[in-house]
């Protein structure tokens, strides 16, 4: 049974866009996906701390047979352009198949 006090028509619901979403500055966690490597960790580091100020040490899970690894490292984030800039150069690290 559906609430009743809780009505959405289609006019009300909007495409957000992620810079409509964030208050800046905010803290801002990027989840990595690449090829387990010993020094993917440290390539992820390098390029954080060269373009936001990294606000935690990386948290690394492996996949279950360990032929991947999944990396969260969390910044401080100023603005969108840094995040977005973000996305593209940590997307270009070798190995790295998603950036989240």
């Amino acid at each position: 049974m559906a609430d009743k006090n809780i009505i959405i028509k289609d006019s009300q619901i909007e495409d957000k866009k992620l810079k409509d979403l964030l208050e800046f500055p905010c803290d801002f966690t990027f989840k990595i996906v690449g090829v387990a490597r010993s020094d993917l960790v440290n390539d992820v580091e390098k390029v954080m701390m060269k373009y936001a100020k990294v606000i935690d040490t990386p948290k690394i899970q492996p996949s279950s047979k360990g032929n991947y690894e999944a990396i969260s490292l969390s910044m401080r984030a100023e603005n969108i352009e840094q995040i977005e800039t973000l996305y593209k150069v940590l997307a270009e690290i070798d190995g790295v198949r998603m950036v989240l």
